[in-house]
């Protein structure tokens, strides 16, 4: 529970509440409760599923979709030979020609054998105790209703399902053959799709990720008594089950029978996971006034180096979750689970997989909390905004976590040479997302961002779009509404949108309202269009004692520009240039700069001339954006040196 606040405390609250008006848009609603009965032998599980469905919309629903994702480990499923296309092409990396597969899958899917393959099959499913007619194509089970579902109707699905866990190939699966861990329950049930302000979202599983429907869970797992279970919601039978959930000092005590029956409820989230192993191990942090942190992972070799690795991993999340909480908003559950398993990392409401204990990865996976556990944004049309905002916020958080441990072991070679080389890197935190943009630019592949996660001609392409691409748009933010000003817009995006499924329009909508600015065009040059961003000085001349200095728009998107002028005498001036759609400036950044502001670039004149009170030959240098946070393409026309 978080600390109560004064009533005088609970007026400013309700205050700052009311200067931006909530956004209504409705939301469908699921209440899931479930049951599985799990053999460890045959690697199957038959399970039944109640699913009280809310249509919160206004329309009337003739039909609805489930998700049955296992059905893509399968040879010749989508998956497969999407895979397999895509490894056709050939890009030149790392000095050679490689396939652009996802090394992850590859053609593993087609070798499957009868007992390596997954499935889900739908065994029965009624509404309201009414048989109903299904048909399964793949991944999608498409439900003609025999009696529609009227707006604001709720009404019960019965369902009875079996499944196979496929062999570990695309984060969920058994028998990791990197990590050895049995069981990544991900996308293990039939999901509800969603339905929208834009219809259904009956997608295949192709490759990407998830779109889910807001609701509550209940499950229960039944599962050989070895093993320990970790992933979503909250455990409520802990004195039965132990193995480290027990309330502290006491002993648990499990019932007799060869199985346990683990019982979770997870609140208001949009999917559920769960990995198990019999070799687990459990490690636990109690934040003050904040989350339980269980960290659930699988040392094959007994590595000491391991285990102090899972054991920083957890102290990690309770130094870094006051930032996280401060500058993207508070976590909202009374739990999060790292849990050793699937491949790379994948989140998922309250837990994350995460195939070993990497703290660049967990702070990623743990950040998609936001950004995809609260936002759930649809990561097939905003890939950007989920991996991207996730990918921007996670480096703001490693820069935080190293910064902090240097502060608290200020002795410490290895934490010094971190933060200095972070020190030498520009744009501070993000380097990495523009030296990949810049790569992604110059293969001539990039598409733009409005293209759907699934239909990208090249994993190459997707990858950098999404995470890369998407990481900048906020960085960049910062460059135009200035970077305190883009951090409201972060809190006041949270406030607003979680657990409402926000779009790209939505957010351009907050940071207007933020920072008084027009964005429109910002979002329609970098997410719906691949023009890039080349400014270059042109030209410096001399009249009447004054300087004038004349800068070129070379590529074909319009950003406004900071220009730093250094004088011989030491002494600098910041020539801030508007870019004309915007309809305002940011404010002054850094006061120990002089600024001057001109008149704004008009994206229509290819050149733009200022001047200044001062001589030509009083000038040293002339660099155009000296922060690095404009993503220019060419930046060897930026920096101009005079040398008398």
């Amino acid at each position: 529970m978080r600390k109560s606040i004064s009533l005088f405390g609970v007026i400013v609250l309700l205050h700052h509440l009311s200067a931006f008006a909530q956004p209504d848009r409705w939301q469908q609603r699921v209440k899931y409760t479930m049951d599985v009965q799990m053999d460890v032998q045959t690697n199957r599980f038959t399970g039944s599923q109640t699913l009280v469905y809310t249509n919160n919309s206004p329309d009337t629903l003739y039909k609805v979709f489930y998700h049955l994702y296992w059905n893509a480990f399968q040879p010749n499923s989508m998956m497969d030979s999407r895979s397999r296309e895509l490894g056709k092409v050939m890009l030149g990396r790392r000095g050679r020609q490689e396939p652009d597969w996802d090394e992850r899958v590859k053609d593993r899917i087609q070798h499957l054998t009868p007992d390596e393959i997954g499935y889900q099959k739908v065994l029965s499913l009624s509404m309201n105790g009414v048989p109903q007619t299904y048909k399964t194509d793949e991944t999608i089970l498409e439900v003609k209703l025999s009696k529609p579902i009227l707006p604001k109707a709720m009404v019960t699905f019965q369902m009875k399902f079996e499944a196979q866990v496929p062999l570990q190939i695309r984060r969920s699966g058994r028998d990791n053959p990197n990590t050895g861990v049995r069981y990544s329950m991900s996308q293990w049930y039939p999901k509800m799709c969603e339905y929208d302000y834009e219809g259904w979202h009956p997608t295949p599983y192709v490759a990407r990720e998830f779109y889910g429907v807001w609701g509550d869970y209940d499950v229960t797992i039944n599962i050989d008594k070895h093993y320990l279970i970790g992933g979503s919601g909250y455990l409520q039978n802990p004195q039965q089950i132990g193995f480290g959930y027990e309330a502290p000092g006491t002993k648990a005590v499990q019932p007799a029978g060869d199985k346990l029956s683990w019982h979770f409820l997870a609140p208001n989230v949009h999917d559920f996971m769960w990995a198990a192993d019999p070799d687990y191990k459990h490690l636990i942090r109690r934040v003050p006034n904040g989350p339980v942190i269980h960290v659930i992972y699988k040392n094959a070799k007994n590595d000491p180096t391991q285990d102090t690795l899972w054991n920083k991993l957890a102290d990690g999340a309770v130094i870094a979750l006051p930032f996280i909480e401060k500058t993207f908003g508070p976590y909202p559950y009374k739990q999060y689970s790292f849990v050793h398993g699937g491949d790379g990392g994948m989140e998922y409401p309250m837990s994350t997989l995460i195939n070993g204990p990497s703290l660049g990865t967990a702070f990623h996976e743990w950040m998609h909390s936001w950004y995809q556990g609260m936002m759930g944004t649809n990561e097939s049309e905003y890939a950007w905004m989920d991996e991207g905002f996730t990918s921007y916020a996670s480096s703001r958080v490693n820069s935080y976590y190293y910064h902090e441990m240097l502060r608290l072991h200020p002795g410490d070679a290895g934490l010094q040479k971190i933060v200095d080389r972070e020190k030498e890197e520009q744009p501070l935190y993000h380097s990495g997302s523009y030296n990949s943009y810049f790569a992604l630019v110059r293969s001539g592949l990039e598409e733009p961002l409005t293209t759907h996660a699934d239909h990208f001609n090249t994993n190459f392409g997707y990858s950098i779009a999404a995470y890369s691409k998407g990481a900048m748009f906020l960085e960049q933010l910062g460059y135009i509404v200035g970077a305190d000003v883009r951090d409201k817009v972060l809190l006041e995006y949270y406030r607003s949108w979680r657990f409402k499924h926000p779009n790209a329009g939505d957010f351009v909508r907050v940071a207007e309202k933020v920072s008084g600015q027009q964005l429109d065009w910002y979002k329609e040059y970098w997410v719906n269009t691949t023009k890039t961003i080349d400014y270059g000085i042109d030209s410096l001349w001399e009249e009447g004692g004054k300087t004038r200095i004349r800068l070129k728009m070379v590529g074909k998107m319009p950003m406004p520009l900071d220009v730093l002028i250094q004088y011989k005498d030491g002494s600098k001036e910041m020539a801030y240039i508007p870019q004309y759609s915007q309809f305002g400036e940011k404010p002054v950044e850094d006061p120990a700069v002089p600024r001057t502001s001109f008149e704004p670039w008009k994206w229509t004149h290819p050149t733009y001339t200022f001047e200044l009170n001062r001589k030509l030959t009083d000038m040293k240098v002339v660099d155009i954006d000296p922060s690095w946070r404009l993503a220019d393409v060419d930046r060897k026309n930026n920096r101009l040196e005079l040398n008398w």
